[in-house]
């Protein structure tokens, strides 16, 4: 069975993302049925300061204890989508979150839902450079929720129709990806643990 987790990308109080981020959980349990688990993983659960690791972690895996916990969930799926909104044409510190480890993204898929004035569309693109990097297989297009046109008063989220099917489209590419993907994760996983 393929592990999908469910990218709370921001720890803002007051936040969007839990609502968004429960709706593409529960469209994606129940369009991949008993093919895949489908898991919230809320950042906001991980405190993790700007990078405190002496070492990088594409040399060696984090020693501080909030890097392990982190590393541990992380690396449990096969696949991701990442919820994120748009700070100034950025995602939030997300990406600090992602820099802290570098085995465990390497080999799987992953798929953007952004919400924002404009869909979080110049986040997204960031956070798919940083993905290359790390080898991770970027899916394509993103679901790019509007906070004018799927939310009341910018807090209410409330998806327009068409965004249901753009999340199910998702999750078959994800899924695909994640079992083409397979072989290549056990694989690196191997040279990995030998280094």
């Amino acid at each position: 069975m393929i592990r999908i987790g469910i990218i709370i990308g921001s720890t803002r109080p007051g936040r969007n993302g839990d609502q968004v981020a429960r709706w593409v959980r529960d469209l994606a349990a129940g369009h991949a049925g008993d093919t895949a688990e489908v898991e919230l993983v809320d950042r906001a659960d991980y405190a993790l300061p700007l990078l405190d690791e002496a070492v990088p972690p594409a040399q060696t895996p984090g020693r501080q204890p909030h890097t392990r916990r982190w590393a541990e969930r992380i690396g449990s799926y096969d696949a991701y989508v990442i919820v994120t909104p748009e700070y100034n044409t950025a995602p939030p510190a997300l990406t600090n979150a992602i820099d802290y480890l570098h085995q465990e993204w390497g080999g799987k898929p992953v798929a953007y839902v952004g919400y924002g004035i404009f869909g979080a569309v110049m986040a997204v693109q960031k956070l798919r450079a940083q993905a290359g990097v790390l080898r991770m297989a970027d899916i394509g297009p993103q679901v790019a929720l509007s906070l004018h046109e799927d939310f009341v008063n910018f807090a209410d989220f409330r998806p327009r129709e068409l965004h249901t099917a753009q999340v199910r489209g998702l999750v078959d590419e994800l899924l695909a990806w994640a079992q083409a993907l397979g072989p290549l994760r056990a694989a690196s996983q191997a040279v990995y643990e030998q280094a």
